[in-house]
């Protein structure tokens, strides 16, 4: 889909920035006290787990990628260099 791991990890850090951003705003606009405050940072700070683990799984996906042909690459070049059939067994 096009999302790289580091604009999850950037997604996270937004949601940390926008999370005590809106406690600032809503202490500061709002009438309605400090609880109100509280609630709408813990509400936006809940996402910022989500965005990093998110952002793991991706680069787990991606360094997958990476590896996955230079790892086959060095099995059959092994097996082949030994004179005989490279094993599938670790794919």
């Amino acid at each position: 889909m096009g999302v790289k791991s580091n604009m999850m990890y950037l997604a996270g850090l937004a949601s940390i920035g926008a999370s005590v951003a809106a406690w600032f705003t809503s202490t500061a606009k709002e009438s309605a006290g400090i609880d109100r405050a509280d609630r709408w940072g813990i509400f936006i700070g809940e996402w910022a787990p989500t965005f990093f683990a998110m952002g793991i799984a991706l680069r787990m996906e991606e360094t997958r990628d990476e590896m996955r042909p230079s790892l086959e690459q060095e099995s059959y070049r092994g097996s082949y260099s030994e004179g005989r059939m490279p094993s599938r067994a670790g794919v």
